[in-house]
């Protein structure tokens, strides 16, 4: 018999050691993009203010009349919203705090209120001095105002992503710099914190502080403002925990 091996047997697979592949699921991304923002993206609120305000004025009649009231309504609107954009940015409000200013302003409300009963001729005082506060501005200033938060906004938004950090299966990246200077960390007893500290950033955007502590590592990557704390963390710990490992056994058959 000849030793030619037959072209339609399909050709023996060498011998070796097992193989390995790895799988991930399908449903999962391929990584998960962290990004610690700055605190001017809290400002969105006034900037939608601020267009919808200008938009309106630029179709409105005399916005600078003392009679407009829908003017005047729409700026007190801009400067309370402002205001509490302000307040957030300048303070933490975490739960015990937040419960503490809710009841102080219900506290305040509920002694007006009794006063106002309590002398009725103080009431009327106070309404006449509310009519005379009108503050006006007129489309122009809310356009610039709106241009020049969105550009710095936008500048800030940019800036971040070239400071970010991806999540994979096997390692975490840390690309810094415009230059995209990369470093490497390794996921093997990686552990995640997240903390949710205030009440109104996290009403805003979603946010909050991710702790990372990789097992290698003396301190702790802390990431500020990462939007969407609930999603990024538990698509985070998905993926780390979706890697499988299918080993392959391969051996040849001699008949």
């Amino acid at each position: 018999m000849s030793d030619t091996p037959d072209p339609k047997q399909p050709a023996a697979k060498p011998p070796g050691p097992a193989g390995s592949r790895s799988k991930r699921r399908p449903d999962l991304p391929s990584k998960v993009l962290l990004i610690s923002y700055p605190k001017i993206v809290f400002l969105y609120p006034t900037f939608l203010v601020a267009v919808a305000a200008a938009t309106f004025l630029s179709f409105s009649h005399q916005p600078l009349e003392a009679s407009n009231a829908v003017a005047a309504g729409l700026s007190v609107a801009f400067l309370g919203v402002l205001a509490a954009n302000f307040v957030i940015l300048g303070f933490d409000f975490p739960r015990t705090s937040s419960l503490t200013l809710f009841f102080m302003v219900v506290a305040i409300a509920v002694g007006c209120a009794l006063v106002c009963v309590l002398n009725p001729g103080l009431l009327p005082t106070v309404t006449g001095t509310l009519k005379q506060f009108r503050p006006l501005a007129n489309a122009p200033f809310y356009w610039t105002f709106a241009g020049i938060l969105g550009v710095i906004m936008v500048v800030a938004v940019i800036s971040a992503r070239f400071d970010r950090w991806e999540a994979r299966p096997n390692e975490l990246l840390h690309r810094e710099g415009i230059w995209g200077n990369l470093r490497r960390f390794p996921v093997l007893g990686l552990r995640i914190e997240k903390e949710m500290n205030d009440v109104f950033e996290y009403l805003l955007l979603r946010s909050g502080r991710l702790i990372l502590r990789p097992s290698n590592e003396p301190r702790a990557i802390i990431l500020e403002n990462v939007p969407f704390i609930r999603t990024k963390e538990e698509t985070l710990t998905r993926l780390l925990g979706a890697l499988e490992v299918e080993i392959r056994t391969e051996t040849n058959e001699v008949e």
